[in-house]
């Protein structure tokens, strides 16, 4: 299989982390005889300095020509980049939210995986720990509460506050069904989560839930208030595959899911439109105080190039080599320093991608 992919290395570690995805994407392509061409351009920070602009029409066609788009990361200090006394819509990460819109990218996918090596890392009592876990938040990305209408008014000398949380039926349907067939190629369970106790637009959430379920009789599919899913998380994160929710929800969620993993460095991501495109990119920052120093972690990157061969490619044997990679460097005991421990073998970024790729 051909495999047209637009590269975005952005900012701060992101040049050196999309190398060694690349390097790991590399050796795929040699054991499984697929070809991949890339097309590499400018975003946020880097974009700016070229171009004078975070995102530019040029990029974003050759994001729409690709197959799927690998991003490393984007932004840099605030305090300190001359990048942050532009207007807000001229900032690095302005690009970003430009081009998600530009594309059309609803579905954010975000794993929390606790590898078995990294239980120490993890800040949950060992009795929760030892257990492991394996979850996938699907974050509706682009309607809810942060798109609908919002304004703030004074009157009489009180000032009020109005954000309106707006969910269509055709928003909520198209998450459903990427949610369950995410799943089918999981452990086949989701778990919807809402406020349908309360909040209207989570009633109408949960009605269309059950109605996609239909079509995927093999999932198993639980309804879970969003407060109670929250406690979970940290009581029994075990028990969850994939978690569905909607925007505010899935914020909040997947960021406390990626805390309970212990480490951000290893957190993959990818937001999907309603076709198999999608842009994949690590969970972590751009780290510019350690650019360029050989330190940074990549697996989140190279996890991340994993997800695009699964959902955009259906590679899901090439896909699974690069994840037992991980685990098997992992378990020989080599680790970059922000998951490095005692006993432990220490890399840098791009001895991590050479022995990833070795294993590959």
């Amino acid at each position: 299989m051909e495999l047209k992919i637009t590269c975005i290395p952005g900012d701060g570690i992101g040049p050196e982390i999309i190398a060694e995805a690349r390097k790991v994407l590399c050796a795929v392509a040699e054991k499984y005889g697929h070809t991949i061409s890339y097309t590499d351009v400018l975003m946020g920070g880097a974009s700016i300095d070229v171009h004078g602009v975070p995102l530019t029409e040029e990029a974003v066609a050759a994001a729409r020509n690709a197959d799927a788009v690998l991003m490393g990361s984007i932004g840099g200090d605030a305090a300190t980049s001359p990048w942050y006394k532009l207007p807000p819509n001229l900032r690095p990460e302005a690009g970003l939210l430009s081009i998600r819109k530009a594309l059309n990218l609803f579905a954010n996918l975000r794993p929390a995986v606790l590898y078995d090596e990294l239980t120490g890392a993890c800040p949950l009592k060992e009795e929760i720990s030892k257990a492991g876990f394996d979850m996938l938040i699907m974050r509706e990305l682009t309607g809810g509460l942060y798109f609908g209408e919002r304004r703030t008014t004074e009157e009489n000398g009180v000032k009020t506050a109005v954000d309106t949380l707006v969910y269509q039926e055709h928003e909520i349907r198209r998450i459903a069904v990427k949610g369950f067939e995410i799943a089918m190629k999981r452990r086949k369970k989701v778990t919807s989560v809402d406020k349908a106790n309360v909040l209207d637009s989570s009633r109408l959430w949960r009605q269309v839930v059950e109605d996609v379920a239909k079509a995927y009789p093999e999932v198993t599919l639980e309804h879970m208030l969003v407060d109670n899913c929250a406690m979970q998380l940290v009581r029994d994160p075990a028990q969850f595959d994939v978690i569905l929710t909607e925007n505010m929800f899935g914020d909040i969620l997947s960021d406390e899911a990626s805390m309970v993993t212990g480490s951000i460095g290893m957190l993959a991501s990818a937001s999907l439109n309603d076709t198999k495109f999608g842009l994949y990119e690590p969970s972590h920052g751009s780290a510019p105080d350690i650019a360029g120093k050989d330190i940074a972690n990549p697996i989140a990157t190279v996890l991340s190039a994993a997800m695009m061969l699964r959902y955009s490619f259906d590679l899901d044997e090439a896909a699974d080599a690069i994840e037992n990679a991980v685990k098997q460097v992992l378990k020989e005991g080599y680790r970059t320093a922000d998951i490095f421990s005692d006993g432990c073998t220490l890399v840098g970024c791009r001895q991590m991608g050479d022995l990833l790729a070795e294993r590959v």
